[in-house]
């Protein structure tokens, strides 16, 4: 089995560029694939490998400047869900494009995966779902409300157009693994909200630690790798993936007319060019030779 690890951790990174070769080739020499970002405000991603390769990669993450608190989420893969090992530089580990933004100056209330049912049955507490709508899509907190973002960055702007539905309310966010929410937080406390909370570690150590019995958890969590999502126990979802988009696909989308395999999905329909789907269609014939011939081809995700 494999070791899958998602992290993220904000502090300051004077020359994130120094760090890249030596996280990059130790990754290789230890049989880790994935993704790391680094950027000024910290780390950011999610690798896969054996388990002495993850633990090598989080020691040496843990020893940079600042990250001796680093905290993840692991779970277990049968397979390696990635193509490559990719380490990047981002001006931001989570793009929000608010300069005022700063996690490390402060952010909303944890709250432990026992503790939030509590926190979200009580009516005074508005639920808000800050993940992108695909992924809202496939599962969510029973009640949360859904920003029907596309990305992180429309946040903001939705925040100040529906501000005022939640005046005076106790406000309740959750992402992913965390991260977002750390900057979310940080972002209502700056627009004045007083009582601002947020999920430790995110829907996926909700997904751990809380039983299937007792979750208010209904549906999948998109993951961003080949696993497309995950359910209580972090057990793999079973959904496909747009070949286009790489929104996730259920059984219902893939017998829509509209559906190809590798090319289109119905959320994506009107979104590429005609030049595009060839080209996409060209990449999952590749796929599909390799898969044949028993060797990996990168695929999308490394494109």
């Amino acid at each position: 089995m494999l070791t899958i690890a998602a992290l993220y951790h904000f502090t300051r990174f004077p020359d994130p560029a120094a760090l890249k070769p030596g996280l990059l080739d130790l990754c290789r020499t230890q049989g880790v694939k994935g993704s790391l970002l680094l950027a000024p405000e910290g780390i950011n991603g999610t690798i896969a490998g054996p388990r002495a390769g993850i633990d090598a990669v989080l020691a040496a993450i843990r020893a940079l400047p600042g990250c001796a608190g680093l905290e993840w989420k692991e779970s277990l893969a049968g397979t390696m869900p990635f193509g490559r090992m990719k380490v990047k530089l981002k001006r931001e580990i989570v793009t929000m494009g608010q300069p005022d933004v700063d996690p490390l100056a402060r952010v909303g209330n944890y709250v432990a995966a026992s503790e939030w049912n509590a926190l979200i049955s009580d009516p005074e507490t508005v639920v808000i779902d800050t993940r992108n709508d695909y992924e809202v899509a496939i599962g969510t907190f029973r009640g949360a409300v859904d920003p029907g973002t596309r990305a992180f960055g429309e946040f903001p702007q939705w925040w100040h157009a529906n501000r005022d539905r939640f005046a005076g309310k106790r406000i309740a966010m959750f992402c992913t693994g965390g991260i977002r929410c750390e900057k979310s937080t940080n972002y209502l406390l700056g627009q004045g909200v007083n009582q601002v909370y947020h999920l430790k570690g995110g829907i996926l150590k909700y997904l751990e630690e809380v039983p299937q019995e007792a979750s208010l958890w209904q549906g999948q969590c998109f993951v961003f790798d080949d696993r497309v999502s995950v359910g209580h126990g972090l057990k793999p979802g079973g959904l496909g993936v747009c070949g286009a988009c790489r929104r996730p696909v259920t059984k219902a989308d893939q017998a829509a007319a509209v559906y190809e395999d590798g090319v289109c999905c119905p959320a994506c329909v009107d979104e590429y060019s005609t030049q595009d789907r060839a080209r996409f269609r060209e990449r999952h014939r590749q796929m599909l030779l390799a898969a044949k011939r028993g060797t990996q081809h990168l695929g999308f995700a490394q494109e």
